[in-house]
């Protein structure tokens, strides 16, 4: 997932993209503050545990709908913390009376256009993270890999919402799927070996990891399409399957190299080392 802090009007907003469902994730309680004008964060919070409760009898799905991520707190540890997406939130904005609803929801909804836009027009999208990449160090031959990879990546989601597939959940089930079979990891596994923790897994392969999991999925969809999968079950089956075709391609090149595919490197900035005493 990616970390964003979004500013409405003087608040911190929290929020996280999850890339293998495509959505983003809003601090419940950072919505409130700026709903009941509260800058007192465990105000807020204690305002938003009351609704809660008050929603959870009243029967209202959008509690329900609200999970929990580990977002940065001001003490600068990570925390649970309740999320939501747009459409949720939008809901529970019903239930705040505040004269800051109605920006709340634009603020939101110009959110969800921007989105918008990268989905009508993909090169806004591309464009960007080439950008960010090249600022990072990534080398043209990587950035080239990544956004083939992508490229992939979308003809692949594009069949599940074609087939009945949600996303969400059963996009995530997929991904794992496929990612486990091909690497014999699952995708947490992969990123706990390159010590991640929100990044974004595939900003940080190896060339050879981006060409495998690009594979796999070009394996897959193509299998799907041949199949005509529709469901998550016979999805469930293309992606064993694609993902068993890198896995032999893997297999075999690790053992005419002598070099394993999956590795712990990563493109995080090195740590700082603090010295003590040193002048």
């Amino acid at each position: 997932m990616k970390n964003n802090l979004a500013i409405f009007e003087d608040y911190k907003i929290r929020r996280l993209y999850d890339e293998d469902t495509e959505t983003w994730f809003f601090s419940v309680v950072d919505i409130i503050q700026v709903l009941i004008q509260q800058s007192d964060y465990q105000a807020a919070r204690k305002y938003w545990n009351k609704l809660k409760e008050r929603l959870k009898k009243e029967g209202n799905e959008s509690v329900t709908n609200c999970h929990r991520l580990k977002l940065e707190a001001a003490d600068g540890k990570k925390y649970l913390t309740d999320v939501a997406g747009s459409e949720t939130l939008l809901r529970l904005i019903q239930s705040v009376p505040s004269p800051k609803s109605e920006p709340i929801k634009l603020w939101l909804a110009k959110v969800g256009y921007e989105r918008m836009q990268e989905i009508a027009d993909p090169a806004r999208s591309l464009d960007r993270a080439r950008e960010n990449w090249q600022k990072y160090g990534r080398s043209d031959k990587w950035i080239q890999q990544r956004m083939m990879g992508q490229e992939t990546r979308n003809k692949l989601t594009d069949y599940w919402s074609e087939h009945e597939i949600k996303k969400g959940e059963e996009f995530a089930i997929l991904t794992n799927i496929i990612h486990q079979e091909w690497s014999d990891v699952t995708v947490k596994e992969h990123k706990d070996i390159k010590n991640l923790q929100t990044q974004n897994l595939r900003d940080h392969m190896s060339e050879a990891e981006l060409i495998f999991t690009a594979l796999a999925e070009l394996s897959t969809r193509q299998i799907a399409e041949s199949t005509k999968a529709i469901g998550l079950p016979e999805n469930k089956l293309a992606g064993k399957s694609g993902g068993n075709i890198a896995k032999k391609a893997r297999v075999e090149l690790e053992e005419k190299t002598g070099q394993k595919v999956v590795t712990g490197e990563n493109y995080l900035p090195p740590k700082k080392n603090n010295t003590l005493g040193e002048k």
